[in-house]
């Protein structure tokens, strides 16, 4: 039964593309001031044109605004719904008059939760507080974990089925918060939920095209491990196509911590104004749109995202990961690494471990494991 669904749905997904742009355009600002069970039918008649329902979670946030204009951008999104705690309304309306194919609509406060999350297909999660001058992601567990504890409650609840994107930080920990959220609930499928490290792929390819002097668009590196500092782990001797000249061990080292390092290097920029915001939802967006493709049919989508993992001996790890029409299809390995790359990794473990342990215990145990 479960194969006829999926195989339905992406029969309606492929088919009858004239048909995306009908039907009249509902006020963004009416849908957020109507009753619950009125926003649960509109949204479910928004679904009705095809294409792909996707829900930002912490859409009128730093990240959340421009990821939510980028997404409304992405031909694959026939409803876009937006939810936060507040001034979302505001956001909802701004991107309704975007003459894009998405259908954009509002939601405010947790009782509008569920009417924002039936049905939705992919639900991408910025919701959280950003990083502050002198803040670790680390420090950000406290609240951000709460928000994501309860966030991914209602996911279980209305769209079980979703395909998960998290992006609030630390990711490290909050995906396998996420993870034991949904096995509390009993709808746990590890290949639908995603850490989003892809902001880590494009500094790296930033900062080395800058150093080669060739375009950032047209080379790739991997990016390993997790997300935040050391865990983060750019494989520089599999960059594709490789450099002219190579890496010198002082490039080697520079740009491994600059890509390390380089949501501090955000945040120290903006002087307490915010951190890595637009190039996250760029990032964000990115990952979205590559989740789409795959789950449009598109073969041979693959991404680096942080996920369940039996790569390493951890249970969650960042690499390579094949995308598919349930989310992962295939968890890559790591491939032929230097020895420096492996001392690297060797490096991460530690923090990465005790970043998934201090997740799992805060849902299981209601508190981080003390140390």
């Amino acid at each position: 039964m479960e194969e006829a669904n999926v195989g339905a749905g992406v029969r309606r997904r492929v088919t009858t593309m004239a048909g995306h742009f009908a039907g009249d355009n509902a006020d963004a600002g009416a849908a957020v001031d109507a009753g619950p069970s009125a926003l649960t039918r509109q949204a479910a008649a928004s679904t009705g044109a095809g294409g792909f329902t996707v829900a930002v979670l912490g859409a009128a946030g730093g990240i959340g605004q421009p990821l939510s204009l980028l997404l409304k951008q992405c031909p694959l999104v026939a409803s876009l719904r937006l939810y936060d705690i507040a001034n979302v309304a505001g956001v909802a309306a701004d991107l309704s008059h975007v003459n894009t194919r998405a259908r954009v609509m509002g939601f405010t406060g947790p009782e509008q939760l569920g009417a924002a999350l039936s049905g939705c297909d992919l639900v991408v999660i910025p919701a959280g507080i950003p990083r502050k001058p002198g803040m670790s992601r680390d420090d950000l567990f406290t609240i951000n974990a709460g928000i994501v504890r309860d966030l991914v409650a209602g996911v279980a609840k209305h769209c079980p089925t979703a395909t998960l994107n998290i992006i609030s930080n630390p990711v490290n920990s909050t995906v396998p918060i996420a993870a034991e959220v949904l096995k509390a609930h009993g709808c746990y499928d590890p290949a639908r939920l995603l850490g989003v490290t892809h902001l880590d792929v494009m500094r790296a390819r930033t900062f080395v095209a800058d150093a080669k002097g060739v375009d950032p668009s047209r080379i790739d590196i991997p990016v390993v491990g997790g997300h935040a500092g050391v865990t983060i782990l750019p494989l520089l001797s599999q960059t594709t196509p490789w450099p002219p000249g190579g890496f010198s061990a002082e490039e080697l080292h520079r740009l491994t911590d600059r890509i390390q390092n380089g949501g501090t290097e955000v945040v120290e920029a903006k002087a307490g104004a915010g951190s890595a915001t637009l190039s996250m939802a760029a990032a964000a967006a990115h990952f979205a749109h590559s989740c789409l493709r795959a789950m449009d049919g598109e073969r041979g989508v693959v991404e680096c995202a942080y996920v369940a993992s039996h790569v390493t001996a951890l249970s969650f790890f960042a690499s390579q990961v094949r995308l598919g029409l349930c989310g992962v299809e295939q968890v890559m390995g790591l491939g032929q690494m230097t020895l420096l790359e492996r001392a690297g990794l060797e490096k991460l473990m530690p923090e990465l471990e005790g970043s998934i342990a201090k997740g799992v215990a805060f849902v299981k145990k209601g508190k981080p494991p003390q140390h």
